[in-house]
């Protein structure tokens, strides 16, 4: 990973937040970023600026930096075709009208004590109206949302919204409002191309610096295959350099036809980096409007299911008897929950996707004159659908077809949503593993301070099934069954009295039906053990829930039947 002081940033304007870190690495995994840029960067969680200084203060008018002119040189302006736009200035009201401010209270789960929720605070974005009176915004503005309004522009009154569908992957929320008043003299938006480089944008919202709308104009300065801060994905994306500040965060992005080609939703900060913002492109706001439209539901972004290893190497290649004209990427690595675990090998050599050539650093030809990771194909399609690889395998070239699925990790980046599953024996306080927990504890610079053996988990792992989780003592609460265990924390679980430990669930399974064995022996990292007597589990567990104040000694989810 790249070395430096940078900071992938949302912004939507927050009091106080969390976001997902892109995970580092080496090798590629197709849909799902290794090979994370960033190295010794900081997420600004929703504008929130860095204790240690790095990056630039969030709190500076939303129009600084930008370029001038604004909005009306990139919208209003253009010479419209008088039948299909009307007056420039009314067009120019009509768009900007469109656009909403967004208020949201979140109320987050405390990953280190996962029986109770943080403190709720409150952050301000911004969002626009589409066709079908739906409204748009990015998913980490209503991230753990307890309550949304949404105000129109020129107007003081506040009008409660209904989230539809979340997706964390791509960073996009659907929201719809019931209050018929909301929608009079609302025009939904229409969605435009995929820019070019050095077209003209304008980026509109509500940024803090003021109450009222805002807008900053620049240029397209790239297009390509980035890093999604709060998904810990790679998708397609577009980076301008218009200002895009903190409150800006889903609000849309005009080219100079008036049309929307983009969500905003992230920016660079760091030392070295100015104006550098990230725009959602329409084809991943239509991917995830058609994906709701097909499921009622959001599936997500599909993947190969495989990690793979650049080509550049003559040696390497030629170990793989490639011709000259041979070109592709290594399968190093395949998930055991994916269709690709059956269809491909180790050391197969992926030539082509769809009848698309891949090159040997596993790009593909984009647009004109333009190269795209190849990753980018396979975002294009949806989960389910079959796609047609050729391959080398041994020397021979053959045709394989791989159905693509969700992404399978045995760490999750997110959950979902949902509240953490837990689950407490005497003191000790068991937890799955997933990212937003590594934060809870090791801070924003989690990927480098957390204990190696769980990186590694996070990183390089594969789950062999749909269910298993890494399954973590977090703490040790003290009691009188646990004397001499009370500095134990954060180590990975293996097994409990011999039998390994799949889930947290199977967990819970193991220490109910132990029978007639005095002792629960709990196997866990570098092969250290942890000996309870089960005559004084019970009772220990009771005066560890009352000393507390915990509801009950597992979370809800463990209170069903299997």
């Amino acid at each position: 990973r790249s070395e430096g002081p940078h900071a992938m940033r949302f912004s939507s304007h927050v009091h106080a937040a969390s976001a997902s870190k892109p995970r580092p690495g080496t090798n590629r995994r197709i849909g799902r970023t290794c090979s994370r840029t960033i190295g010794r960067c900081r997420i600004m969680a929703r504008g929130r600026t860095s204790p240690r200084g790095e990056g630039r203060t969030v709190g500076a008018n939303s129009a600084a930096g930008g370029r001038g002119g604004g909005f009306r040189d990139a919208v209003a302006d253009v010479e419209y075709d008088p039948m299909e736009f009307g007056d420039g200035e009314v067009e120019g009201n009509l768009l900007l009208d469109s656009v909403v401010k967004l208020y949201c209270v979140h109320t987050e789960p405390n990953y280190s004590l996962p029986w109770q929720r943080k403190r709720q605070f409150t952050s301000t974005s911004s969002a626009f109206a589409i066709p079908g009176r739906r409204i748009l915004t990015n998913a980490h503005s209503v991230e753990y949302n307890t309550q949304v309004k949404v105000k129109k522009r020129g107007d003081d009154t506040r009008f409660l919204a209904k989230v539809l569908a979340i997706s964390v992957e791509c960073d996009i929320a659907l929201l719809t409002v019931v209050d018929e008043n909301f929608w009079e003299d609302l025009h939904p938006l229409d969605f435009g191309p995929l820019p070019h480089l050095q077209d003209q944008v304008a980026v509109v919202g509500y940024p803090i610096g003021g109450d009222t709308i805002s807008i900053t104009s620049g240029i397209v300065s790239r297009v390509e295959v980035t890093s999604y801060t709060h998904g810990a994905s790679e998708l397609l994306a577009i980076q301008i350099d218009a200002a895009i500040n903190s409150g800006n965060s889903g609000g849309p992005v005009f080219n100079s036809r008036g049309q929307c080609c983009g969500i905003a939703f992230q920016s660079l900060v760091g030392d070295d980096a100015e104006n550098i913002g990230y725009v959602i492109p329409p084809p991943v706001i239509q991917h995830f409007l058609e994906d709701f439209k097909r499921n009622g539901e959001i599936a997500g972004f599909p993947v190969l299911g495989i990690q793979w290893q650049r080509l550049e190497s003559p040696s390497l290649r030629a170990s793989l008897a490639m011709e000259a004209q041979t070109t592709g990427v290594l399968v190093a690595k395949t998930a055991p929950v994916s269709d690709a675990y059956a269809k491909l090998q180790r050391g197969d050599v992926i030539m082509s996707f769809e009848g698309v050539k891949v090159s040997n650093n596993g790009t593909v030809p984009f647009r004109s004159g333009e190269r795209i990771n190849f990753s980018y194909l396979v975002s294009q399609h949806y989960v389910g659908d079959v796609v047609r690889l050729t391959v080398l395998r041994q020397k021979e070239k053959m045709e394989v077809e791989v159905t693509l699925s969700t992404p399978s990790l045995l760490v999750p980046v997110h959950i979902g949503g949902k509240m953490p599953p837990y689950l407490i024996v005497a003191g000790l306080v068991f937890t799955p593993l997933c990212e937003p927990y590594l934060r809870s504890e090791y801070g924003e610079h989690y990927y480098t301070d957390s204990p190696v053996k769980l990186l590694d988990a996070m990183l390089h792992q594969f789950p062999k099934d749909a269910t298993e989780e890494v399954v973590i003592l977090s703490q040790v609460l003290a009691c009188d069954a646990t004397v001499g265990y009370e500095e134990v924390r954060n180590t990975r679980l293996f097994k409990v009295n011999g039998e390994k430990v799949h889930n947290l669930r199977h967990l819970a399974d193991l220490v109910d039906s132990v029978k007639g064995d005095p002792f629960l022996r709990l196997e866990s990292e570098y092969d250290e053990v942890i000996v309870l007597e089960m005559s004084k589990v019970a009772q220990a567990t009771a005066e560890t829930l009352e000393t507390h104040a915990i509801p009950a000694d597992r979370s809800p989810d463990l209170l069903s039947s299997n």
